[in-house]
């Protein structure tokens, strides 16, 4: 680069400093806030990233790299995207304020050019790798079209570093051969409460050494290095060498006089070493001490370019000093502290900003401003704009035929619809891709996988059908596969759901990707799921087996609360189907619901908003119950998507609805056919989604307090001739409340079955009855509820 570009490139890394930390002087001092909170903001976080990120963005990324920024220099971002054109004045002078430009990095939130959204730490990094593994997928399939190789770049806290998913994700790497991904590492050695601890660089390295990455350490600046050539500058570096992290933040923040009188009473000699301190005034020596690699835009320029050169994955350890070029810099408590407005002044006349004049993008700067604006229009990473793609809708059977059997669960069911897929040759079967977290062939993908493969980049033959040894599971790895199959980490498979999930808009190339795990362990990777829902990535996640029905398992792979959180949890439909029928006209659903990007307006038939689409969550049962013979017409099947239909449609008397979801459905029909016997008109609801029937309720209550009086949901359409005297007793093999709302859509009096306690072994009927799910259970709460004559077929039941 001549010197003329690195001038620009400098008072870029200025404007980009000034502009991150007036943005949140702004925030917290000028705008008007009304509840009193502190906005902050991390200037000295963000200060440490400035150098790094002008050089990525102004010189050395291209526009099809990806980069998930560090959360906490976030403001860094919106000023270099501000200097691009990409983001407004008007967001940044309403930073971390309502619609303003966001406190972390988000795709969804922000309107500037986001790749990856970070926040919850960790899981931006580890994001890069698996998109990395995604964007090698597309091409060893051909399906990258003209789109160029990019690298995969995190900028990451050194503390960050803490979080156990960035291990979890180096593993994953390794096993899959990780290629064009870049991990920076600022390390400033503070975290949010204190100093890091002294060599946790060397571990850093040994361990990515360890996974295959080059390592490569930015420790010292130009400055320093001309420094150690200088007589006595051995002696400099054996001592910054050993110098304790805690003591170099310390004299960082005590400036250029403290440093002389620590390094002359350590090491004064009137010799070579005390010229060479002697030599420098108290700026100069302050200037000198704090040029680490970090902060060295020669040095950062050239290690970038040299590891552009090959695809092999690489950790930069960048030394960098928290707070840099601010007065912050070094003190042990500046993660959340905020400069004062008089040393943002003092900082305003350092840089040259006129009063009213601080937003402008190129006050104050050296070089003139048609030399800057062209400087920046010419950024390689800026060369073709906007950077996020779209793709075409894969087109979806009208139908999936249900597999019948006289008794199946709706495991085996999701396997048999599964196995005819992979039979299917044409671009809807090879847009599907699975992914599973060593539970593959017990969440019912074996048949899939036996058609379709595991994928890898290069071919691994199956051992045992090599060696002709029967096995009922073709475990051939190969370009042709469409597995990718994951070590037992849940973490490592929702970030993986997420890259695959967001193929569209990164890459250019639509994939339609289902993982499977058991239901339980969704809480496992609960974090990483409600990433990448927030990144508003899209995927199927079926999970199987599910609830205390899996009950010889014990209480250790039961689930209680996953249903709860599928109706929680937003970017995520969440369904429990009792049948395969239902499960079929589910899955087709799904497979058209992740595609879809339309208008936020909830549709005025359910009041759900499927036009916009996303994810899917499907709880599946191991238990086989006896299949329905029927036809699943065009009504039943929006009943059951929209979240549930009549089994059994009560009459205009009737006293008792059982509303069940999922596994339980052979108590519910029990219970309804014995209470039938005494009580008329008795109803049975199938609810498929708690989720949706609870989102179209609550959405056109939200209408009609809008004005919309004639906004009806699904649910309030079930309800309509319900007399008002009618109970309900509702049961599902999860925590009572995800049914338990149902009363208060038309004011019905309710008695809601679940499971509230871990559970325990057993056979399901033990276990059924002693957590009160059971049909006898349900036949009990009936006559409890509607206080009327005694069930005669309760006692028998007993």
């Amino acid at each position: 680069m001549t010197d003329q570009k690195l001038a620009c490139l400098g008072d870029l890394e200025r404007k980009i400093l000034w502009l991150s930390t007036w943005m949140i002087h702004h925030a917290n001092h000028l705008r008007d806030h009304q509840d009193g909170l502190k906005i902050g903001g991390h200037q000295a976080s963000s200060a440490s990233l400035a150098t790094i990120m002008s050089a990525l963005y102004f010189a050395i990324l291209r526009p099809e790299d990806r980069v998930a920024v560090k959360p906490h220099a976030s403001p860094i971002f919106h000023a270099i995207q501000y200097l691009f054109g990409h983001q407004t004045r008007e967001k940044l002078e309403n930073f971390r304020g309502f619609k303003g430009a966001q406190s972390y990095p988000s795709r969804t939130k922000d309107t500037d050019d986001v790749d990856f959204s970070t926040g919850s730490v960790g899981l931006g990094v580890a994001q890069t790798l698996f998109a990395s593994l995604v964007q090698d997928y597309l091409r060893t399939k051909g399906l990258a079209g003209d789109h160029p190789e990019g690298r995969m770049v995190a900028l990451i806290g050194d503390a960050e570093l803490d979080e156990g998913n960035i291990f979890e994700a180096l593993l994953e790497g390794w096993k899959h051969g990780l290629r064009n991904c870049w991990w920076i590492v600022d390390y400033n050695r503070q975290s949010l409460d204190a100093v890091v601890r002294e060599g946790l660089w060397e571990r850093f390295v040994t361990m990515f050494r360890n996974f295959g990455w080059d390592v490569v350490i930015l420790k010292y600046g130009t400055l320093l290095e001309k420094a150690f050539n200088q007589p006595g500058g051995e002696r400099l570096r054996d001592w910054i060498e050993t110098c304790p992290n805690q003591l170099y933040s310390a004299l960082t923040f005590q400036g250029g006089a403290a440093w002389r009188k620590r390094l002359l009473d350590d090491l004064g000699d009137q010799g070579p070493f005390s010229k060479l301190i002697e030599s420098y005034s108290n700026e100069e020596l302050a200037r000198l001490m704090t040029n680490l690699g970090g902060h060295d835009l020669p040095t950062l320029l050239q290690a970038f370019e040299a590891a552009r050169t090959h695809d092999r994955p690489v950790c930069f350890i960048a030394y960098t000093i928290k707070g840099f070029g601010l007065p912050l810099a070094g003190h042990k408590d500046n993660h959340a502290g905020l400069m004062t407005p008089a040393q943002v002044e003092t900082l305003r006349d350092r840089f040259g900003i006129k009063p009213g004049h601080e937003w402008e993008p190129f006050e104050g700067l050296s070089t003139p401003t048609a030399a800057l604006r062209a400087f920046v229009e010419a950024a390689p990473f800026n060369a073709r704009g906007r950077r996020r793609y779209e793709a075409a809708k894969v087109t979806v059977p009208a139908v999936l035929p249900a597999p019948w059997q006289p008794s199946l669960s709706t495991q085996q069911g999701f396997g048999l619809l599964m196995h005819d897929l992979g039979k299917q040759e044409n671009d809807f079967a090879s847009r599907i891709v699975t992914t599973s977290p060593d539970v593959t062939v017990s969440t019912n993908l074996g048949a899939w996988i036996n058609r379709r493969g595991l994928f890898a980049r290069g071919e691994m033959a199956d051992l045992f059908k090599k060696e002709r040894i029967p096995s009922t599971f073709n475990w051939e790895f190969s370009p042709k596969g469409q597995h990718f199959e994951l070590g037992i980490a849940e973490m490592n498979l929702f970030i993986m759901l997420s890259a695959l999930g967001l193929s569209h808009s990164l890459f250019g190339e639509r994939l339609l990707p289902i993982g499977t795990l058991y239901d339980p362990f969704i809480e496992r990777g609960l974090d990483a799921l409600n990433y990448a829902c927030y990144q508003d990535a899209r995927f199927i996640v079926v999970a199987t087996p599910s609830g205390i029905t899996l009950a010889p398992e014990g209480g250790a792979h039961q689930s209680i609360a996953t249903p709860l959180i599928g109706m929680a949890q937003d970017g995520l439909a969440s369904f429990e189907p009792a049948f395969v029928d239902e499960l079929a006209t589910i899955l087709n659903f799904s497979f058209d619901y992740i595609q879809r990007s339309g208008d936020q307006q909830p549709d005025e038939t359910s009041w759900l908003r499927d036009a916009v689409g996303g994810s899917v969550y499907l709880r599946l049962s191991t238990r086989a119950i006896e299949q329905p013979k029927r036809i699943i017409d065009a009504q039943c099947a929006e009943d059951i998507i929209n979240g549930g239909y009549w089994l059994r449609e009560p009459g205009p008397n009737a006293q008792v609805v059982i509303a069940y979801t999922g596994a339980v459905a052979p108590e519910a029909l029990q219970a309804a056919g014995l209470i039938a016997e005494d009580r008329r008109d008795i109803g049975l609801l199938a609810v498929t989604s708690a989720d949706r029937l609870n989102a179209g309720w609550t959405a056109a209550q939200r209408a009609r307090e809008a004005g919309l009086v004639h906004a009806k949901s699904h649910v309030e359409r079930l309800f309509a001739d319900l007399p008002r005297h009618c109970c309900l007793v509702t049961v599902v093999d999860g925590h009572p409340a995800t049914l338990a709302w149902l009363g208060s859509v038309n004011g019905h009096k309710t008695r809601a079955l679940g499971v509230e306690h871990f559970g325990q072994s057993g056979n399901i009927a033990e276990l059924y009855h002693h957590y009160g799910i059971d049909a006898q259970s349900i036949v009990a709460a009936a006559e409890a509820i509607t206080l009327g004559k005694p069930i005669r077929h309760l006692q028998r039941l007993a």
